[in-house]
């Protein structure tokens, strides 16, 4: 995805994300802010503890970000140097690097045209001696084809990592997101719906990869006050009792959190039914429920990236934070240096030049709706706006 241009602040902005806290967030932060003790402790076990118990896994650990936890998942697989992770090249470029920082190769699989998550048959095809795992992301919430991605490693003995540091709350066949990985990894910073500011959770079944993990993390509390080396030496990405405080809260109230989206989302499509030149959000067929990073729409084939670019820039100048969705990971500068280039993953690029993320929040009105979207009609007039065909 790419950075979001910085937006002068303004009254009357409407926002691409903007965090849901109330006064139990407000509370709890204060709690921990009178107590003698901010960094990793007590609180940061119990979101933990909750966040495992959320999910049904056995073991959850906090860690400063979704690309460190997916980097220390890599690495307690024992993944690195001289092995491959086929993964996708549309999506959270901050996570999806941690596959390069772990040494290992990265190699891309094109994604499916609808869902924008990583296409089984794809990955089939780009499996070599040389594959230790699949990393599969939940793009922009949408559940990855996991009934295939797990049939895929278990033929091969691959890994599977599950991404969903663009999901949570969302369901495949039932099952929540964050159950379908060997290891799943998790992003708690914006626009997430689980917001604690900076933060992630790598969550697992397997007691050996979760004391990995645990040692790469952080110190053990024994080890803090002394000036001797530890066991191993960890990355000191814990996430603090202040940070987790936050999103303990957030996670007891994530329910209602994803109900309010919910909420939006339908205005959304109320809006968007009356404009022929996009098609609002897809789910799949084996997809139970799906909650949304942002709210994403994609421009018909008659429009260019160009013509994109303009509408987000009209959005802008009427006040609405928006943002071209994706810049393809094969055309940035550190997967060019290996190799890649245009045209080698079609699909991908197609989707990723005519992708708009538009604010998705729960202080959305239904005026700003309405504005948002006819702001992007009157828009798509200006660049020529053509029949919607995909």
């Amino acid at each position: 995805m790419t950075a979001l241009a910085e937006v002068p602040a303004a009254v009357d902005l409407i926002r691409l994300s903007d965090p849901d806290i109330t006064p139990a967030e407000l509370a709890a932060v204060e709690r921990v802010l009178r107590t003698p003790n901010l960094a990793a402790g007590a609180v940061t076990e119990a979101f933990e503890e909750a966040f495992a118990a959320y999910l049904g896994r056995r073991h959850a650990v906090a860690v400063a970000s979704g690309t460190l936890g997916l980097l220390m998942a890599l690495r307690a697989h024992g993944i690195g140097p001289g092995q491959e992770v086929i993964l996708s090249p549309y999506g959270f470029r901050e996570t999806q690097h941690a596959v390069s920082l772990s040494g290992a190769r990265p190699v891309f699989a094109d994604i499916d045209y609808w869902a924008g998550t990583l296409a089984p048959d794809k990955v089939a095809v780009r499996i070599t001696p040389d594959t230790r795992a699949i990393v599969a992301a939940n793009t922009n919430g949408h559940p990855a084809a996991w009934a295939g991605l797990r049939d895929l490693a278990n033929r091969h003995g691959l890994v599977l990592i599950e991404d969903s540091t663009e999901a949570i709350g969302s369901r495949y066949q039932g099952g929540l997101v964050g159950t379908f990985g060997d290891t799943a990894v998790f992003d708690f910073s914006q626009p997430s719906a689980l917001c604690c500011g900076e933060g992630g959770m790598v969550v697992t079944d397997d007691v050996d990869v979760a004391m990995a993990l645990r040692r790469q993390c952080r110190h053990r509390l024994a080890e803090r006050t002394s000036v001797v080396v530890g066991g191993t030496p960890p990355y000191q990405a814990a996430l603090s009792d202040l940070a987790s405080a936050l999103g303990l809260a957030q996670l007891r109230r994530l329910d209602e959190i994803l109900e309010k989206r919910r909420g939006v989302q339908h205005l959304y499509f109320k809006y968007l039914q009356s404009f022929e030149g996009i098609k609002d959000p897809y789910v799949g067929p084996d997809v139970t429920e799906v909650n949304w990073f942002l709210y994403q729409v994609h421009l018909g084939t008659r429009f260019s990236r160009s013509s994109r670019d303009a509408i987000v820039d009209d959005l802008r100048l009427a006040e609405v934070e928006a943002a071209a969705f994706g810049q393809p990971l094969h055309l940035q500068r550190h997967y060019f240096d290996l190799g890649y280039r245009r045209g080698d993953y079609f699909v991908t690029e197609k989707v990723a030049d005519r992708a708009i993320a538009l604010p998705f929040h729960t202080h959305l009105s239904e005026d700003q709706i309405a504005h948002i979207v006819e702001t992007m009609k009157d828009a798509s007039v200006n660049v020529g706006a053509g029949a919607a065909i995909y």
